[in-house]
């Protein structure tokens, strides 16, 4: 008996150091938690919700990127995937403190949240600055980088310092490693999201969005995923875009998604967390609440993609709607900013890192 559990014992342990990917991590967490649950009920009022916008070319494979205005247009140039990379390097921590929002008004339209972002790269790019040149980047100043951010409401940008960081340490990579383009990077990937996810969490230690519950490591992978995507929504799943596997991702887990999760009723918190929420206590990254909250909202948009295939395998629904967890993301994402107010009364966590 006691050499059995000894070998269960290294079973155990060998389990907690293996690398989950976010989808079976999500499994993890959710046979864990403690204070998030999900409701079928929910997961099935986000489904028929998802069904009913599924039809809008907005929200379809090849229209979702270009129906944002601040999006570049151009499918075949590296320019564009350098673009991507930039975004996608520095999409982390935009909700707002109390008071002012960050905000940047380019070409007569005002944006606030990841848009801001977009929108100041793109009046860096009208002012002359070369900013999604990895060669720029990897030695730009901290005082350019702030008058490159520069909002209108007179706020800083969150984490500037951080970004400032991230920027130095992906753009020497990119210039030391990759010939100074995302653009090999992708190339070396070979048309597989999974190849490509290992490459950018080998080499940009930013990108690395894990954590631990119960001393088993999970991993969450949001911009790493959303990276990935954006390229396969960008170059409509043609050229650089073309992944064999792009199935394979999650959802990208923010505290967005989970907030619409729970407004559709497919999340549910426990009184403890609700409290914690209401009361805006500020979440550290890797703590047991928002890795639950992340985990749920990865695993109930899993359960809304399994709800819709099965009814295309019943027959209920065509086999023409395209459904993965990418456009699940990007509905639901799109679905809180479009009733933002009707939310407000929803909580969502807030954690300042830099992976979300």
């Amino acid at each position: 008996m006691d050499y059995f559990y000894f070998i269960s014992e290294l079973e155990r342990k060998r389990a907690q150091k293996m690398v989950l990917l976010p989808k079976e991590s999500a499994d993890c967490i959710v046979r864990l938690a403690k204070h998030v649950t999900i409701s079928q009920d929910g997961i099935e009022k986000a489904a028929e919700l998802y069904l009913k916008c599924a039809q809008e070319e907005r929200f379809s494979p090849n229209g979702w990127w270009k129906s944002h205005e601040l999006n570049p247009k151009d499918q075949t140039s590296p320019s564009t995937l350098d673009w991507v990379f930039l975004a996608d390097t520095l999409n982390f921590s935009f909700w707002a403190e109390k008071g002012k929002p960050y905000e940047i008004t380019f070409e007569g339209k005002t944006y606030t949240g990841y848009w801001s972002l977009c929108a100041a790269m793109n009046r860096a790019i009208k002012e002359g600055y070369n900013i999604t040149s990895p060669t720029f980047y990897a030695d730009v100043s901290l005082e350019t980088l702030k008058h490159i951010f520069r909002s209108d409401s007179g706020r800083e940008i969150p984490l500037l310092s951080e970004r400032h960081r991230v920027l130095h340490e992906t753009g020497k990579c990119l210039v030391e490693k990759f010939n100074s383009s995302f653009a090999t990077c992708v190339t070396m990937a070979k048309n597989s999201s999974q190849s490509l996810l290992k490459i950018v969490l080998e080499n940009f230690p930013s990108y690395r969005d894990d954590a631990t519950i119960d001393g088993q490591h999970v991993t969450f992978y949001k911009r790493a995923q959303i990276l990935i995507a954006d390229i396969w929504l960008c170059f409509e799943g043609k050229g650089y875009g073309a992944f064999d596997d792009i199935d394979t991702l999650s959802i990208f887990a923010d505290y967005r998604v989970p907030q619409a999760l729970c407004y559709l009723g497919a999340l549910k918190y426990s009184e403890e967390l609700e409290m914690k929420l209401k009361s805006d206590e500020l979440l550290p990254n890797g703590d047991r609440y928002e890795v639950e909250i992340r985990g749920g909202s990865i695993k109930a948009c899993e359960l809304i993609c399994q709800y819709i295939k099965q009814k295309q395998k019943e027959g209920t629904v065509s086999q023409d709607v395209p459904v993965n967890s990418i456009l699940i993301d990007n509905f639901l994402w799109e679905y809180r900013r479009n009733n933002a107010k009707e939310m407000e009364h929803i909580p969502f966590h807030k954690t300042r890192c830099i992976y979300y």
